[in-house]
């Protein structure tokens, strides 16, 4: 499961695929994989890097 952001709200949710649209702001937006990839975020699983 991959951790998604809404690039238009910030809705968070964790799905294996992003939605097509945003269960939020019921807009077709573009999702930012949040998901940690690197040992220095892998205690939490998500990036807070990514705005």
């Amino acid at each position: 499961m991959n951790k998604w952001k809404c690039s238009k709200c910030g809705y968070e949710l964790t799905e294996d695929e992003p939605p097509e649209v945003c269960p939020s702001c019921s807009e077709k937006c573009a999702f930012l994989d949040k998901t940690c990839y690197t040992p220095d975020c892998s205690g939490e699983g998500v990036d807070d890097r990514i705005k």
